[in-house]
Protein backbone atom coordinates (compact mmCIF):
# COMPACT_ATOMS: atom_id res chain seq x y z
CA UNK A 1 0.00 0.00 0.00
CA UNK A 2 1.56 3.31 -1.02
CA UNK A 3 1.60 6.48 1.05
CA UNK A 4 -1.56 7.97 -0.40
CA UNK A 5 -3.53 4.76 0.14
CA UNK A 6 -2.25 4.50 3.71
CA UNK A 7 -3.41 8.06 4.34
CA UNK A 8 -6.82 7.29 2.85
CA UNK A 9 -7.11 4.22 5.09
CA UNK A 10 -6.36 6.33 8.17
CA UNK A 11 -8.92 8.96 7.14
CA UNK A 12 -11.54 6.29 6.53
CA UNK A 13 -10.83 4.77 9.94
CA UNK A 14 -11.32 8.18 11.56
CA UNK A 15 -14.54 8.61 9.61
CA UNK A 16 -15.79 5.24 10.89
CA UNK A 17 -15.23 6.28 14.52
CA UNK A 18 -16.69 9.72 13.90
CA UNK A 19 -19.90 8.26 12.48
CA UNK A 20 -20.64 6.68 15.86
CA UNK A 21 -19.33 9.55 17.96
CA UNK A 22 -20.81 12.63 16.30
CA UNK A 23 -24.11 14.45 16.27
CA UNK A 24 -25.71 17.45 18.01
CA UNK A 25 -24.25 17.89 21.48
CA UNK A 26 -23.91 20.13 24.51
CA UNK A 27 -22.39 23.58 24.71
CA UNK A 28 -18.62 23.79 25.19
CA UNK A 29 -17.38 25.12 28.58
CA UNK A 30 -15.89 28.60 28.81
CA UNK A 31 -12.44 29.03 27.26
CA UNK A 32 -10.68 29.62 30.57
CA UNK A 33 -12.16 26.43 31.99
CA UNK A 34 -11.57 24.25 28.94
CA UNK A 35 -8.21 22.78 29.89
CA UNK A 36 -9.37 21.65 33.32
CA UNK A 37 -12.85 20.66 32.21
CA UNK A 38 -12.11 18.35 29.28
CA UNK A 39 -12.66 14.64 29.85
CA UNK A 40 -11.81 11.71 27.56
CA UNK A 41 -15.43 11.40 26.49
CA UNK A 42 -16.00 15.13 25.93
CA UNK A 43 -12.88 15.62 23.82
CA UNK A 44 -13.10 12.46 21.72
CA UNK A 45 -15.05 14.00 18.83
CA UNK A 46 -12.90 17.15 18.81
CA UNK A 47 -9.70 15.13 18.74
CA UNK A 48 -11.05 13.01 15.85
CA UNK A 49 -11.92 16.15 13.90
CA UNK A 50 -8.49 17.65 14.59
CA UNK A 51 -6.77 14.43 13.50
CA UNK A 52 -8.76 14.34 10.26
CA UNK A 53 -7.87 18.00 9.57
CA UNK A 54 -4.18 17.39 10.25
CA UNK A 55 -4.10 14.29 8.03
CA UNK A 56 -5.81 16.16 5.21
CA UNK A 57 -3.23 18.94 5.56
CA UNK A 58 -0.43 16.36 5.48
CA UNK A 59 -1.91 14.82 2.32
CA UNK A 60 -2.04 18.25 0.66
CA UNK A 61 1.53 19.01 1.73
CA UNK A 62 2.69 15.61 0.44
CA UNK A 63 1.06 16.24 -2.91
CA UNK A 64 2.68 19.69 -3.16
CA UNK A 65 6.07 18.25 -2.25
CA UNK A 66 5.70 15.55 -4.89
CA UNK A 67 4.73 18.14 -7.45
CA UNK A 68 7.92 20.11 -6.87
CA UNK A 69 10.24 17.14 -7.23
CA UNK A 70 11.64 16.26 -10.61
CA UNK A 71 12.18 12.62 -11.53
CA UNK A 72 14.49 11.97 -8.63
CA UNK A 73 17.59 9.91 -8.04
CA UNK A 74 18.79 7.54 -9.16
CA UNK A 75 19.43 9.42 -12.40
CA UNK A 76 17.42 7.62 -15.07
CA UNK A 77 19.26 6.05 -17.98
CA UNK A 78 17.62 7.21 -21.22
CA UNK A 79 16.20 4.38 -23.29
CA UNK A 80 14.21 4.10 -26.47
CA UNK A 81 10.44 4.46 -26.37
CA UNK A 82 8.67 1.12 -26.06
CA UNK A 83 6.39 0.41 -29.02
CA UNK A 84 4.30 -2.64 -29.73
CA UNK A 85 4.99 -4.46 -32.97
CA UNK A 86 2.70 -6.88 -34.76
CA UNK A 87 4.71 -10.02 -35.47
CA UNK A 88 2.00 -11.51 -37.62
CA UNK A 89 0.85 -15.12 -37.43
CA UNK A 90 2.37 -16.92 -34.40
CA UNK A 91 4.75 -19.79 -35.06
CA UNK A 92 3.40 -21.82 -32.13
CA UNK A 93 0.31 -21.64 -29.91
CA UNK A 94 -0.07 -23.11 -26.42
CA UNK A 95 -3.60 -23.21 -25.09
CA UNK A 96 -5.74 -24.53 -22.25
CA UNK A 97 -9.13 -23.54 -20.85
CA UNK A 98 -7.76 -20.41 -19.16
CA UNK A 99 -5.09 -18.92 -21.38
CA UNK A 100 -3.80 -18.88 -24.96
CA UNK A 101 -0.11 -18.10 -25.56
CA UNK A 102 1.25 -17.07 -28.96
CA UNK A 103 4.95 -17.82 -29.46
CA UNK A 104 7.43 -16.65 -32.08
CA UNK A 105 10.43 -18.57 -33.39
CA UNK A 106 12.23 -15.23 -33.63
CA UNK A 107 13.98 -15.42 -30.26
CA UNK A 108 11.82 -18.36 -29.12
CA UNK A 109 9.64 -16.05 -27.00
CA UNK A 110 6.03 -15.43 -25.98
CA UNK A 111 4.62 -12.45 -27.88
CA UNK A 112 1.03 -12.41 -26.68
CA UNK A 113 -1.15 -13.87 -23.92
CA UNK A 114 -4.94 -14.09 -24.19
CA UNK A 115 -6.77 -14.57 -20.89
CA UNK A 116 -9.87 -16.44 -22.01
CA UNK A 117 -11.94 -16.03 -18.82
CA UNK A 118 -11.60 -12.23 -18.60
CA UNK A 119 -13.33 -9.80 -20.96
CA UNK A 120 -11.58 -6.92 -22.66
CA UNK A 121 -14.29 -4.36 -21.81
CA UNK A 122 -17.45 -4.11 -19.68
CA UNK A 123 -20.57 -5.61 -21.19
CA UNK A 124 -18.62 -7.88 -23.53
CA UNK A 125 -18.36 -11.64 -23.46
CA UNK A 126 -15.00 -13.05 -22.35
CA UNK A 127 -15.40 -15.85 -24.89
CA UNK A 128 -15.77 -13.44 -27.81
CA UNK A 129 -13.64 -10.52 -26.54
CA UNK A 130 -11.00 -11.83 -24.10
CA UNK A 131 -8.41 -9.70 -22.35
CA UNK A 132 -5.05 -9.62 -24.17
CA UNK A 133 -1.57 -8.91 -22.80
CA UNK A 134 0.55 -7.84 -25.76
CA UNK A 135 4.26 -8.02 -24.98
CA UNK A 136 5.29 -6.13 -28.13
CA UNK A 137 9.02 -5.39 -28.30
CA UNK A 138 9.62 -6.77 -24.79
CA UNK A 139 8.57 -10.41 -25.08
CA UNK A 140 8.40 -12.91 -22.27
CA UNK A 141 11.29 -15.36 -22.29
CA UNK A 142 13.69 -13.15 -24.23
CA UNK A 143 17.25 -14.47 -23.83
CA UNK A 144 20.25 -12.15 -24.06
CA UNK A 145 23.92 -12.27 -23.10
CA UNK A 146 24.52 -15.83 -24.37
CA UNK A 147 27.55 -16.25 -26.69
CA UNK A 148 26.57 -16.87 -30.29
CA UNK A 149 22.85 -16.36 -29.63
CA UNK A 150 21.19 -13.06 -30.42
CA UNK A 151 17.82 -12.12 -28.79
CA UNK A 152 16.33 -12.02 -32.32
CA UNK A 153 17.90 -15.28 -33.54
CA UNK A 154 15.64 -17.43 -35.70
CA UNK A 155 15.04 -20.71 -33.87
CA UNK A 156 13.91 -23.94 -35.48
CA UNK A 157 10.66 -25.43 -34.17
CA UNK A 158 11.28 -29.04 -33.12
CA UNK A 159 7.95 -29.77 -31.42
CA UNK A 160 4.65 -27.90 -31.55
CA UNK A 161 1.56 -29.14 -29.71
CA UNK A 162 -1.24 -27.52 -27.70
CA UNK A 163 0.72 -27.68 -24.46
CA UNK A 164 4.38 -27.92 -25.51
CA UNK A 165 6.71 -26.13 -27.93
CA UNK A 166 10.42 -26.87 -28.42
CA UNK A 167 12.83 -24.45 -30.13
CA UNK A 168 16.51 -24.98 -31.01
CA UNK A 169 19.28 -22.72 -32.28
CA UNK A 170 23.10 -23.07 -32.21
CA UNK A 171 23.15 -25.58 -29.39
CA UNK A 172 20.50 -23.79 -27.30
CA UNK A 173 17.26 -25.69 -26.69
CA UNK A 174 14.22 -23.93 -25.21
CA UNK A 175 11.13 -25.91 -24.20
CA UNK A 176 7.86 -24.20 -23.20
CA UNK A 177 5.25 -26.30 -21.38
CA UNK A 178 1.82 -24.92 -20.45
CA UNK A 179 0.05 -26.42 -17.44
CA UNK A 180 -3.16 -28.39 -18.24
CA UNK A 181 -5.18 -25.69 -16.51
CA UNK A 182 -4.33 -22.40 -14.89
CA UNK A 183 -1.76 -19.81 -15.89
CA UNK A 184 1.64 -21.43 -15.24
CA UNK A 185 4.19 -21.72 -18.04
CA UNK A 186 7.42 -23.69 -17.57
CA UNK A 187 10.53 -22.82 -19.61
CA UNK A 188 13.37 -25.36 -19.69
CA UNK A 189 16.63 -24.12 -21.20
CA UNK A 190 19.60 -26.26 -22.21
CA UNK A 191 22.94 -24.73 -23.19
CA UNK A 192 25.50 -26.90 -25.02
CA UNK A 193 29.24 -26.37 -25.50
CA UNK A 194 30.36 -22.90 -26.44
CA UNK A 195 26.84 -21.52 -26.04
CA UNK A 196 26.78 -22.12 -22.31
CA UNK A 197 26.52 -18.71 -20.59
CA UNK A 198 29.99 -17.79 -19.37
CA UNK A 199 29.02 -14.40 -17.98
CA UNK A 200 25.98 -12.29 -17.20
CA UNK A 201 22.82 -13.09 -19.13
CA UNK A 202 19.20 -11.99 -18.89
CA UNK A 203 15.79 -13.69 -19.07
CA UNK A 204 12.94 -11.37 -20.06
CA UNK A 205 9.69 -11.13 -18.09
CA UNK A 206 7.74 -9.32 -20.79
CA UNK A 207 5.91 -6.07 -20.13
CA UNK A 208 2.71 -4.74 -18.55
CA UNK A 209 0.91 -1.66 -19.89
CA UNK A 210 -1.83 0.64 -18.66
CA UNK A 211 -5.14 -0.30 -20.30
CA UNK A 212 -7.51 2.12 -18.53
CA UNK A 213 -7.26 5.62 -16.96
CA UNK A 214 -7.72 4.14 -13.48
CA UNK A 215 -5.07 1.48 -14.07
CA UNK A 216 -1.44 1.60 -12.90
CA UNK A 217 1.64 -0.50 -13.53
CA UNK A 218 4.26 -1.47 -11.00
CA UNK A 219 6.92 -4.02 -10.02
CA UNK A 220 7.01 -6.32 -6.98
CA UNK A 221 9.65 -8.82 -5.94
CA UNK A 222 10.68 -10.97 -3.02
CA UNK A 223 14.16 -9.87 -2.01
CA UNK A 224 16.35 -12.52 -0.37
CA UNK A 225 18.77 -10.03 1.21
CA UNK A 226 17.42 -10.76 4.71
CA UNK A 227 17.32 -14.06 6.54
CA UNK A 228 13.94 -15.14 5.20
CA UNK A 229 13.49 -12.41 2.61
CA UNK A 230 10.72 -9.86 2.30
CA UNK A 231 8.27 -8.53 -0.25
CA UNK A 232 9.33 -5.29 -1.93
CA UNK A 233 6.82 -3.02 -3.69
CA UNK A 234 9.06 -0.95 -5.92
CA UNK A 235 6.56 1.89 -6.30
CA UNK A 236 6.49 2.39 -2.53
CA UNK A 237 9.68 1.05 -0.97
CA UNK A 238 13.06 2.76 -1.20
CA UNK A 239 14.47 1.12 -4.34
CA UNK A 240 16.06 2.38 -7.59
CA UNK A 241 12.72 1.91 -9.39
CA UNK A 242 10.63 4.13 -7.16
CA UNK A 243 11.36 7.37 -9.01
CA UNK A 244 10.83 5.74 -12.41
CA UNK A 245 7.40 4.28 -11.52
CA UNK A 246 5.95 7.19 -9.55
CA UNK A 247 7.85 10.10 -11.08
CA UNK A 248 9.22 11.15 -7.70
CA UNK A 249 11.52 9.65 -5.09
CA UNK A 250 8.85 10.45 -2.48
CA UNK A 251 6.42 7.99 -4.04
CA UNK A 252 2.91 8.46 -5.28
CA UNK A 253 -0.46 6.87 -5.84
CA UNK A 254 0.19 5.66 -9.35
CA UNK A 255 -2.86 7.42 -10.75
CA UNK A 256 -1.42 10.76 -11.71
CA UNK A 257 -2.34 12.59 -8.49
CA UNK A 258 0.63 14.27 -6.90
CA UNK A 259 2.87 13.40 -9.88
CA UNK A 260 5.34 16.07 -11.00
CA UNK A 261 4.97 17.92 -14.27
CA UNK A 262 7.15 16.81 -17.16
CA UNK A 263 9.04 18.79 -19.76
CA UNK A 264 11.50 18.13 -22.54
CA UNK A 265 14.23 17.06 -20.11
CA UNK A 266 12.34 13.99 -18.89
CA UNK A 267 13.02 10.96 -21.13
CA UNK A 268 10.15 8.94 -22.53
CA UNK A 269 11.60 5.81 -20.96
CA UNK A 270 14.28 5.08 -18.39
CA UNK A 271 15.96 2.00 -16.95
CA UNK A 272 17.35 1.00 -13.56
CA UNK A 273 18.80 -2.14 -11.99
CA UNK A 274 17.74 -3.71 -8.68
CA UNK A 275 20.61 -5.82 -7.28
CA UNK A 276 20.38 -8.85 -5.01
CA UNK A 277 18.85 -12.29 -5.30
CA UNK A 278 15.07 -12.25 -5.83
CA UNK A 279 12.86 -15.24 -5.07
CA UNK A 280 10.27 -14.00 -7.55
CA UNK A 281 9.79 -10.92 -9.73
CA UNK A 282 6.35 -9.67 -10.78
CA UNK A 283 5.16 -7.04 -13.26
CA UNK A 284 1.60 -6.05 -12.49
CA UNK A 285 -1.24 -3.71 -13.22
CA UNK A 286 -4.37 -3.31 -11.13
CA UNK A 287 -5.79 -6.76 -11.93
CA UNK A 288 -3.20 -8.86 -13.80
CA UNK A 289 0.37 -9.99 -13.31
CA UNK A 290 3.24 -11.44 -15.32
CA UNK A 291 5.85 -12.98 -13.06
CA UNK A 292 8.95 -15.11 -12.88
CA UNK A 293 7.52 -17.21 -10.08
CA UNK A 294 10.27 -19.81 -9.66
CA UNK A 295 13.70 -20.70 -11.03
CA UNK A 296 16.08 -23.49 -10.09
CA UNK A 297 19.07 -21.16 -10.64
CA UNK A 298 19.52 -18.11 -8.39
CA UNK A 299 19.38 -14.74 -10.09
CA UNK A 300 21.49 -11.71 -9.19
CA UNK A 301 18.70 -9.15 -9.40
CA UNK A 302 16.84 -7.66 -12.33
CA UNK A 303 16.70 -4.61 -14.55
CA UNK A 304 13.50 -2.77 -15.44
CA UNK A 305 12.51 -0.19 -18.02
CA UNK A 306 9.63 2.21 -17.37
CA UNK A 307 8.03 4.22 -20.19
CA UNK A 308 5.90 7.21 -19.27
CA UNK A 309 2.70 8.30 -20.99
CA UNK A 310 3.77 11.00 -23.48
CA UNK A 311 0.19 12.26 -23.93
CA UNK A 312 0.01 13.61 -20.35
CA UNK A 313 1.50 16.75 -18.90
CA UNK A 314 2.41 14.93 -15.69
CA UNK A 315 4.63 11.95 -15.11
CA UNK A 316 2.73 8.69 -15.22
CA UNK A 317 4.14 5.24 -15.95
CA UNK A 318 2.45 3.65 -18.97
CA UNK A 319 4.56 0.51 -19.56
CA UNK A 320 6.96 -1.44 -17.35
CA UNK A 321 9.18 -4.30 -18.53
CA UNK A 322 11.91 -6.29 -16.79
CA UNK A 323 14.51 -8.98 -17.20
CA UNK A 324 16.03 -11.25 -14.53
CA UNK A 325 19.84 -11.17 -14.33
CA UNK A 326 21.90 -14.36 -14.05
CA UNK A 327 25.62 -14.81 -13.59
CA UNK A 328 27.63 -17.54 -15.36
CA UNK A 329 24.94 -20.19 -15.73
CA UNK A 330 24.72 -23.94 -15.59
CA UNK A 331 24.06 -26.15 -18.58
CA UNK A 332 20.36 -26.27 -17.70
CA UNK A 333 17.86 -23.80 -16.20
CA UNK A 334 14.18 -24.28 -15.44
CA UNK A 335 11.91 -21.29 -14.85
CA UNK A 336 8.21 -21.07 -14.08
CA UNK A 337 6.22 -18.03 -15.24
CA UNK A 338 2.77 -16.96 -14.13
CA UNK A 339 0.65 -15.02 -16.63
CA UNK A 340 -2.81 -14.31 -15.31
CA UNK A 341 -5.17 -12.55 -12.91
CA UNK A 342 -4.30 -11.47 -9.37
CA UNK A 343 -6.38 -14.19 -7.75
CA UNK A 344 -5.61 -14.92 -4.12
CA UNK A 345 -5.70 -18.73 -4.35
CA UNK A 346 -3.40 -18.96 -7.37
CA UNK A 347 -0.86 -16.49 -6.01
CA UNK A 348 -0.94 -18.24 -2.64
CA UNK A 349 -0.04 -21.57 -4.28
CA UNK A 350 2.95 -19.88 -5.95
CA UNK A 351 4.02 -18.26 -2.64
CA UNK A 352 3.39 -14.87 -4.20
CA UNK A 353 0.44 -13.74 -2.07
CA UNK A 354 2.12 -10.39 -1.31
CA UNK A 355 1.48 -9.32 -4.92
CA UNK A 356 -2.06 -8.59 -3.63
CA UNK A 357 -0.47 -5.85 -1.48
CA UNK A 358 -2.82 -6.19 1.47
CA UNK A 359 -0.06 -5.13 3.86
CA UNK A 360 -0.58 -5.34 7.61
CA UNK A 361 -4.30 -6.05 7.13
CA UNK A 362 -3.78 -9.29 5.20
CA UNK A 363 -5.01 -11.39 8.14
CA UNK A 364 -8.43 -9.73 7.71
CA UNK A 365 -8.35 -9.32 3.92
CA UNK A 366 -7.91 -13.02 3.14
CA UNK A 367 -11.08 -14.27 4.90
CA UNK A 368 -13.10 -11.32 3.58
CA UNK A 369 -12.10 -12.09 0.00
CA UNK A 370 -12.89 -15.77 0.60
CA UNK A 371 -16.37 -14.87 1.89
CA UNK A 372 -17.00 -12.61 -1.10
CA UNK A 373 -16.18 -15.43 -3.51
CA UNK A 374 -18.19 -17.92 -1.42
CA UNK A 375 -21.33 -15.78 -1.58
CA UNK A 376 -20.85 -15.36 -5.33
CA UNK A 377 -20.30 -19.07 -5.98
CA UNK A 378 -22.85 -20.67 -3.67
CA UNK A 379 -25.52 -18.09 -2.82
CA UNK A 380 -26.10 -15.77 -5.77
CA UNK A 381 -23.94 -15.49 -8.88
CA UNK A 382 -23.62 -11.72 -8.74
CA UNK A 383 -20.91 -9.79 -6.96
CA UNK A 384 -23.24 -6.88 -6.18
CA UNK A 385 -25.43 -9.27 -4.20
CA UNK A 386 -22.30 -10.83 -2.69
CA UNK A 387 -21.24 -7.38 -1.40
CA UNK A 388 -24.71 -6.89 0.11
CA UNK A 389 -24.54 -10.27 1.87
CA UNK A 390 -21.03 -9.51 3.08
CA UNK A 391 -22.20 -6.14 4.44
CA UNK A 392 -25.11 -7.78 6.27
CA UNK A 393 -22.80 -10.41 7.76
CA UNK A 394 -20.29 -7.80 8.98
CA UNK A 395 -23.04 -5.71 10.58
CA UNK A 396 -24.55 -8.77 12.30
CA UNK A 397 -21.16 -9.84 13.65
CA UNK A 398 -20.60 -6.38 15.11
CA UNK A 399 -24.19 -5.92 16.32
CA UNK A 400 -23.35 -6.52 20.03
CA UNK A 401 -20.46 -4.04 19.83
CA UNK A 402 -22.59 -1.46 18.06
CA UNK A 403 -25.32 -1.79 20.65
CA UNK A 404 -22.89 -1.51 23.51
CA UNK A 405 -21.27 1.53 21.95
CA UNK A 406 -24.60 3.30 21.35
CA UNK A 407 -25.80 2.59 24.90
CA UNK A 408 -22.48 3.85 26.26
CA UNK A 409 -22.79 7.10 24.31
CA UNK A 410 -26.35 7.58 25.56
CA UNK A 411 -25.26 7.17 29.18
CA UNK A 412 -22.43 9.62 28.63
CA UNK A 413 -24.90 12.08 27.12
CA UNK A 414 -27.22 11.75 30.15
CA UNK A 415 -24.50 12.67 32.64
CA UNK A 416 -23.24 15.67 30.65
CA UNK A 417 -25.13 18.16 32.91
CA UNK A 418 -23.52 16.60 36.00
CA UNK A 419 -20.10 16.75 34.35
CA UNK A 420 -20.66 20.40 33.55
CA UNK A 421 -21.54 21.12 37.18
CA UNK A 422 -18.31 19.49 38.30
CA UNK A 423 -16.35 21.50 35.74
CA UNK A 424 -17.84 24.75 37.06
CA UNK A 425 -17.36 23.75 40.70
CA UNK A 426 -13.74 22.61 40.42
CA UNK A 427 -12.56 24.82 37.57
CA UNK A 428 -9.57 25.98 39.66
CA UNK A 429 -8.64 22.51 40.88
CA UNK A 430 -7.94 20.12 37.98
CA UNK A 431 -6.79 17.28 40.24
CA UNK A 432 -9.99 17.38 42.31
CA UNK A 433 -12.02 17.66 39.08
CA UNK A 434 -10.46 14.47 37.79
CA UNK A 435 -11.16 12.64 41.04
CA UNK A 436 -14.78 13.76 41.17
CA UNK A 437 -15.29 12.93 37.48
CA UNK A 438 -14.16 9.34 37.96
CA UNK A 439 -16.24 9.13 41.13
CA UNK A 440 -19.27 10.17 39.04
CA UNK A 441 -18.46 7.48 36.47
CA UNK A 442 -18.40 4.85 39.24
CA UNK A 443 -21.62 6.11 40.79
CA UNK A 444 -23.52 6.13 37.50
CA UNK A 445 -21.82 2.91 36.31
CA UNK A 446 -20.53 4.59 33.14
CA UNK A 447 -17.38 3.55 31.29
CA UNK A 448 -16.14 6.47 29.13
CA UNK A 449 -14.29 4.03 26.86
CA UNK A 450 -17.28 1.77 26.23
CA UNK A 451 -18.47 3.99 23.38
CA UNK A 452 -15.08 4.15 21.69
CA UNK A 453 -13.39 0.76 21.96
CA UNK A 454 -16.07 -1.22 20.04
CA UNK A 455 -15.66 1.15 17.10
CA UNK A 456 -11.87 0.89 17.18
CA UNK A 457 -12.18 -2.90 16.91
CA UNK A 458 -14.13 -2.47 13.65
CA UNK A 459 -11.51 -0.25 11.97
CA UNK A 460 -9.24 -3.13 10.77
CA UNK A 461 -12.26 -4.85 9.19
CA UNK A 462 -13.33 -1.72 7.36
CA UNK A 463 -9.83 -0.92 6.09
CA UNK A 464 -9.48 -4.55 4.97
CA UNK A 465 -12.75 -4.23 3.03
CA UNK A 466 -11.40 -1.04 1.47
CA UNK A 467 -8.26 -2.89 0.32
CA UNK A 468 -10.16 -5.93 -0.98
CA UNK A 469 -12.91 -4.12 -2.88
CA UNK A 470 -10.57 -1.66 -4.61
CA UNK A 471 -8.29 -4.31 -6.15
CA UNK A 472 -10.22 -7.58 -6.56
CA UNK A 473 -10.08 -8.90 -10.10
CA UNK A 474 -13.37 -10.67 -9.35
CA UNK A 475 -15.13 -7.27 -9.42
CA UNK A 476 -13.62 -6.25 -12.76
CA UNK A 477 -16.48 -5.65 -15.23
CA UNK A 478 -18.95 -7.19 -12.76
CA UNK A 479 -22.33 -5.51 -13.24
CA UNK A 480 -25.07 -4.81 -10.70
CA UNK A 481 -28.36 -2.96 -11.33
CA UNK A 482 -27.37 0.24 -13.20
CA UNK A 483 -23.65 -0.32 -12.49
CA UNK A 484 -21.71 -1.79 -15.41
CA UNK A 485 -18.41 -2.27 -13.54
CA UNK A 486 -18.16 -2.59 -9.75
CA UNK A 487 -14.41 -1.97 -9.90
CA UNK A 488 -14.97 1.53 -11.37
CA UNK A 489 -17.19 4.55 -10.61
CA UNK A 490 -20.65 4.49 -12.16
CA UNK A 491 -19.91 7.24 -14.74
CA UNK A 492 -23.55 7.71 -15.76
CA UNK A 493 -24.22 10.26 -18.54
CA UNK A 494 -20.47 10.78 -18.88
CA UNK A 495 -20.85 12.48 -22.26
CA UNK A 496 -22.45 15.60 -20.78
CA UNK A 497 -22.20 15.37 -16.98
CA UNK A 498 -19.08 16.99 -15.36
CA UNK A 499 -16.49 15.20 -13.19
CA UNK A 500 -16.44 12.18 -15.50
CA UNK A 501 -20.14 11.42 -15.14
CA UNK A 502 -22.85 11.12 -12.50
CA UNK A 503 -22.08 8.74 -9.61
CA UNK A 504 -25.22 8.09 -7.57
CA UNK A 505 -23.81 5.85 -4.84
CA UNK A 506 -21.38 8.44 -3.39
CA UNK A 507 -24.28 10.90 -3.14
CA UNK A 508 -26.38 8.31 -1.28
CA UNK A 509 -23.38 7.56 0.91
CA UNK A 510 -23.01 11.21 1.92
CA UNK A 511 -26.76 11.50 2.62
CA UNK A 512 -26.82 8.38 4.83
CA UNK A 513 -23.71 9.56 6.66
CA UNK A 514 -25.43 12.85 7.46
CA UNK A 515 -28.59 11.08 8.65
CA UNK A 516 -26.55 8.66 10.76
CA UNK A 517 -24.70 11.49 12.48
CA UNK A 518 -28.01 13.18 13.30
CA UNK A 519 -29.27 10.03 15.00
CA UNK A 520 -26.10 9.30 16.96
CA UNK A 521 -25.84 10.52 20.57
CA UNK A 522 -23.11 13.12 20.95
CA UNK A 523 -20.90 14.19 23.80
CA UNK A 524 -18.93 17.15 22.44
CA UNK A 525 -19.23 20.81 21.59
CA UNK A 526 -22.52 21.55 19.80
CA UNK A 527 -21.10 24.03 17.28
CA UNK A 528 -18.18 21.83 16.37
CA UNK A 529 -20.36 18.73 16.07
CA UNK A 530 -22.83 20.58 13.88
CA UNK A 531 -20.01 21.71 11.61
CA UNK A 532 -18.54 18.22 11.39
CA UNK A 533 -21.99 16.75 10.72
CA UNK A 534 -21.88 18.62 7.41
CA UNK A 535 -18.14 18.65 6.70
CA UNK A 536 -17.48 14.92 7.14
CA UNK A 537 -20.11 13.78 4.58
CA UNK A 538 -18.85 16.41 2.15
CA UNK A 539 -15.25 15.28 2.63
CA UNK A 540 -16.20 11.62 2.15
CA UNK A 541 -18.25 12.52 -0.94
CA UNK A 542 -15.22 14.20 -2.53
CA UNK A 543 -12.94 11.31 -1.54
CA UNK A 544 -15.28 8.54 -2.70
CA UNK A 545 -16.74 10.17 -5.81
CA UNK A 546 -14.28 8.52 -8.20
CA UNK A 547 -13.60 5.39 -6.15
CA UNK A 548 -14.79 1.94 -7.21
CA UNK A 549 -18.57 1.70 -6.98
CA UNK A 550 -18.16 -1.51 -4.93
CA UNK A 551 -16.68 0.59 -2.10
CA UNK A 552 -19.51 3.12 -2.22
CA UNK A 553 -22.06 0.29 -2.32
CA UNK A 554 -20.59 -1.33 0.78
CA UNK A 555 -20.21 1.93 2.70
CA UNK A 556 -23.76 3.11 1.87
CA UNK A 557 -25.36 -0.21 2.81
CA UNK A 558 -23.30 -0.37 5.99
CA UNK A 559 -24.58 3.06 7.04
CA UNK A 560 -28.19 2.20 6.17
CA UNK A 561 -27.93 -0.89 8.37
CA UNK A 562 -26.30 1.17 11.11
CA UNK A 563 -29.23 3.62 10.97
CA UNK A 564 -31.71 0.74 11.23
CA UNK A 565 -29.77 -0.78 14.15
CA UNK A 566 -29.63 2.58 15.89
CA UNK A 567 -33.38 3.04 15.47
CA UNK A 568 -34.05 -0.36 17.07
CA UNK A 569 -31.68 0.40 19.93
CA UNK A 570 -33.24 3.80 20.60
CA UNK A 571 -36.72 2.30 20.45
CA UNK A 572 -35.80 -0.47 22.90
CA UNK A 573 -34.11 2.02 25.22
CA UNK A 574 -37.10 4.37 25.14
CA UNK A 575 -39.45 1.49 25.97
CA UNK A 576 -37.25 0.42 28.83
CA UNK A 577 -37.11 3.98 30.21
CA UNK A 578 -40.90 4.30 29.96
CA UNK A 579 -41.45 1.06 31.87
CA UNK A 580 -38.99 2.18 34.50
CA UNK A 581 -40.82 5.52 34.91
CA UNK A 582 -44.15 3.73 35.54
CA UNK A 583 -42.72 1.50 38.23
CA UNK A 584 -43.35 2.78 41.79
CA UNK A 585 -40.24 3.97 43.53
CA UNK A 586 -39.18 1.57 46.27
CA UNK A 587 -37.64 3.33 49.25
CA UNK A 588 -35.58 1.12 51.50
CA UNK A 589 -36.43 1.55 55.21
CA UNK A 590 -33.77 3.24 57.29
CA UNK A 591 -31.32 0.99 59.08
CA UNK A 592 -32.35 0.79 62.80
CA UNK A 593 -29.87 2.02 65.37
CA UNK A 594 -28.44 -0.24 68.08
CA UNK A 595 -30.80 1.27 70.69
CA UNK A 596 -33.84 0.71 68.44
CA UNK A 597 -32.84 -2.90 67.93
CA UNK A 598 -32.36 -3.36 71.71
CA UNK A 599 -35.85 -2.03 72.51
CA UNK A 600 -37.46 -3.64 69.50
Amino acid sequence: MNKTEKLISILLGIALVWCFMSGPGKKEPAKENREAAETPAATNAAESASAATNLAAQASAGAQAAATNAVAAPAPVPAKEVKKIDFGVPDAVLENGDVKLELSSRGAVVRKATLKRHASAPGLSAAENPHVIDYGETPLGELSGVPGVDPDSQYAIVTNSSDRAVFEFAGVKRTYTLSPDGYSLTLEEEFAGANRPAGANSLGLGAMSVDAPSDAVSVDSWSMTGKDGEAVHHDDDDTPLKALITGSASGGCGCGCGAPNVDGTVPLSSSATVPGVQKWIALKDRFFVTALAKCDQPNSGFSATVARDPSLGVYRAKTVSAGAKFDAGAEKRTSVFFIGPKEQSRLWDLEMKDVMEFGMWRWVCYPILWLLKFFHAYVFANYGVAIILLTVLVRLVFWPLTRKSTEGMKKMQEIQPLLKELQEKYKDNPQRLQQETFALYREKKVNPLSSCLPMLIQIPVFIALFNVLRSSVELRYAGFLWISDLSEPEHLFSSWFPFGGLNILPLLMAATMYLQSRLTPSMGDAKQQKMMTVMMPVMMLVMFYNFASALSLYWTLSQVMSIIQMWFIRRATAKKDAEKALMPEVIDPPTPTRQQRRHG
